[in-house]
């Protein structure tokens, strides 16, 4: 609702990519002008042809982390490449479902829940505000923590290196999992997201109304989207 230019990117694939059985991205970019908006659709279309030139036999978790790295170099330099880049980069949420297991790799603040009879954050925010959560310096949800919780202390693309979260879950019957970029959980409580996905009709529906919830809240960001059950065909993004 405010912003001009959609910094999201998103991808899915219910197919193999690669060594990858599926693949789902959300990647939320950062950076003046235009630089964001690069930033994010680089890391996932490189992400994707990169993954695709692995050996099948490559484990999920490495297939993600080599590729990852190498288009983080990528596009870091990229960035000194044009002075319109400099400073640019992206979050990125990406989830591989596989034999009941979910592998996840997580930078930034993009976000990946799972969704069963709770609603459960698997990834961790690489945000200053989360930062001093942890450290005993700030209290969640004050306003201090309101006024500085878009500063991220990790992304994709601003150096050499980045390091990497991964986490393994393994689902149960009928769990869903939802990845978003920040404009979702900014603007929406957790426990709404839960109720909302839980009692839509349908996938699409449940998405249709988070991101209609999300803008009538305020819409300060980009919204992004997925959200997926496993154990039934269908998947709608938006």
């Amino acid at each position: 609702m405010v912003r001009h230019i959609n910094q999201d990117s998103i991808f899915i694939s219910t197919t193999p990519v690669g060594p990858l059985p599926s693949l789902f991205l959300v990647a939320d970019g950062m950076g003046g002008h235009n630089a964001g908006d690069f930033a994010s659709k680089f890391l996932v279309e490189h992400l994707i042809g990169h993954l695709k030139g692995q050996p099948l036999q490559t484990p999920e978790i490495r297939a993600l982390q080599d590729s990852i790295h190498t288009v983080n170099q990528m596009l870091y330099e990229k960035s000194l490449e044009d002075i319109g880049f400099q400073g640019m980069g992206t979050t990125l949420v990406a989830a591989v479902f596989s034999g009941g297991k979910l592998y996840v790799a997580n930078i930034g603040d993009s976000r990946l829940y799972v969704v069963g009879k709770e609603i459960r954050q698997i990834t961790k925010d690489h945000s200053y505000v989360e930062e001093m959560v942890a450290l005993g310096r700030m209290n969640r949800g004050s306003e201090d923590y309101k006024r500085n919780k878009n500063i991220i202390t990790r992304a994709v693309g601003t150096a050499v290196a980045v390091q990497i979260d991964f986490f393994e879950v393994s689902l149960k019957k009928g769990e869903q999992f939802l990845l978003c970029s920040d404009g979702l959980p900014n603007m929406v409580e957790e426990k709404s997201i839960y109720k909302i996905v839980k009692n839509a009709p349908s996938l699409e529906v449940a998405v249709r109304i988070l991101v209609d919830r999300a803008n009538n809240s305020g819409g300060f960001d980009n919204i992004s989207v997925i959200l997926v059950n496993p154990w039934e065909s269908g998947v709608r993004p938006c």
